[in-house]
């Protein structure tokens, strides 16, 4: 009868658990779509946003961590807002996702620290990320690249999962010459990325 009575407690306590780590993540995802990662301390992120550096080591364990969750939370918020029909270009999805980040440019600043800290040694949790991120995202390209071969709006003759690696090396490129100058010519490249992508054979105008 006591175990009875135990687990009902058990399950309001660990609701109660998950709803906290949602709210204090829900707080981190708004100061870092401000400010970015800025390399900062736990303790510090803890003060802006507003829980004790005990709670966030709590629910996070890690500066690290922390960051990589914010990044997919809000990734996956953005795509549950948006989500794309297959037949848009993959270059075309690459100019949506640039118009949507230059309104959170710290977010923005979080993926590229997350990746350059994927390369050094000892961060387990941004390699995990950058590399699961990087394979979900060529396989989803890739997948966009062959439904638009089949209906004729992307040329033939190129193999989809190189023009999704090439597209995704295009995104994150441009996002960071974005970063470092707001003047980069974004749009004129993905132009011409259009252009190479449609070539011979396609109907003008086609992947626009």
């Amino acid at each position: 009868m006591a175990d009875d009575e135990q687990q009902p407690a058990l399950r309001g306590s660990y609701a109660k658990g998950i709803a906290r780590r949602q709210e204090i993540l829900d707080r981190a995802i708004e100061v870092f779509a401000k400010r970015g990662s800025d390399r900062t301390s736990l303790r510090a992120i803890a003060e802006e946003v507003g829980v004790t550096h005990a709670a966030l080591k709590h629910y996070f364990g890690s500066l690290e961590e922390l960051l990589v969750a914010v990044y997919r939370q809000s990734e996956e918020r953005g795509d549950d807002r948006h989500p794309v029909p297959l037949d848009v270009t993959p270059t075309e999805l690459v100019r949506r996702w640039s118009d949507a980040n230059h309104e959170v440019q710290g977010l923005v600043q979080l993926y590229s620290t997350l990746v350059a800290s994927a390369l050094e040694e000892g961060h387990p949790a941004a390699h995990a990320f950058a590399t699961e991120r990087f394979a979900r995202v060529r396989a989803e390209l890739a997948e966009r690249v062959r439904h638009n071969q089949s209906t004729g709006r992307l040329r033939p003759d190129v193999d989809p999962e190189a023009v999704a690696a090439l597209v995704v090396a295009a995104s994150d490129g441009l996002q960071t010459q974005w970063l470092l100058d707001q003047d980069a010519p974004q749009d004129a490249a993905l132009r011409l990325l259009d252009r190479l992508l449609t070539g011979p054979g396609t109907p003008p105008g086609a992947a626009g």
